[in-house]
């Protein structure tokens, strides 16, 4: 399965990235496609890119708001909400392990040969405060004389826009070297710190940093295409401790928002205790479970 899924990030990363005349016209895509809303994070301004990312679209939205309700135009952005709201109640953080380009970028610097250290996992409410402040707070409150805001985690932190917009451009546009500063020399840190970390943990933004992570993680509970952990199967051996890439234990916390349905607890699973489910209805049939299998093999 584990194949599997890595054809489809790779597809994603295609669909999302298609644009591939960028190295003649040397700036960015704007034809009819780029209203789409990609589902995972995948900056507006990379060369490729084909679609914007939902979490710029929300700062954009979130900027806007205060000077179009000063002009008197009732306007919320239900497509961007929407948008990201249909996505997260069908998979949830299912997004980031297999649409994402940068969560495919993370897994592949893990496999460079290294220690391998876990991340903290009371870190992973770092992300949720940069959903908070900087994606919906900052962009809403913090305007300019003209009423309208910045994209704050864009322009300061995201290091995805970093590797697929800010490099690439400085590339095909050597004259935008010339304005560089002290802003993109700490993007370009916070990119290399994430990449470095990359290697010895596994997705440390992804548990850690990313805001779009957290939105899709309010949808938990209620997803559609979720995992499930059948209680009379599972032994309780942990043996799905090892294996996820997000430091979830699902034999304790099925609904963990950090669970990414990647579906390597359900391979490292020999008791058939853990399935893929839409709406209540698995997706294959469980092999009828053994006691005695179970005891055998503990």
């Amino acid at each position: 399965m584990d194949f599997v899924r890595k054809w489809v990030q790779a597809l994603f990363f295609l669909i999302t990235n298609g644009y591939w005349n960028f190295p003649v016209t040397r700036g960015i895509y704007q034809g009819p496609l780029k209203v789409i809303c990609s589902p995972g994070l995948n900056c507006y301004s990379c060369p490729a890119a084909t679609s914007y990312c939902p979490l710029g679209a929300l700062q954009q939205l979130m900027a806007g708001i205060r000077l179009a309700l000063e002009n008197g135009q009732i306007y919320v952005g239900f497509y961007v909400i929407g948008a990201m709201g249909v996505i997260g109640s069908f998979v949830g953080r299912m997004v980031c392990g297999w649409a994402c380009p940068f969560g495919l970028f993370q897994e592949l610097l893990h496999k460079i040969p290294s220690p391998k250290f876990d991340v903290w996992r009371p870190l992973r409410f770092i992300k949720y405060a940069l959903l908070l402040f900087m994606v919906i707070l900052l962009p809403l409150f913090a305007v300019d004389a003209f009423g309208f805001g910045q994209t704050w985690f864009c322009k300061y932190v995201c290091p995805a826009g970093t590797l697929e917009a800010g490099l690439p451009l400085l590339i095909l546009q050597p004259g935008l070297r010339e304005s560089l500063g002290l802003l993109f020399l700490n993007k370009l840190f916070i990119l290399s710190f994430f990449i470095v970390w990359s290697v010895f943990a596994s997705r440390p933004f992804c548990r850690t940093a990313c805001p779009l992570g957290a939105f899709y993680a309010l949808f938990s509970k209620i997803k559609l295409v979720k995992l499930r952990l059948n209680t009379e199967r599972c032994t309780q051996c942990e043996a799905c401790h090892a294996v996820c890439p997000m430091g979830v234990h699902f034999n304790e916390s099925p609904d963990d928002m950090e669970c990414i349905s990647c579906l390597a607890c359900s391979k490292a699973c020999n008791f058939n205790a853990i399935s893929l489910e839409i709406g209540g209805v698995p997706l294959s049939n469980q092999a009828p479970f053994r006691p005695e299998k179970a005891q055998l093999e503990q």
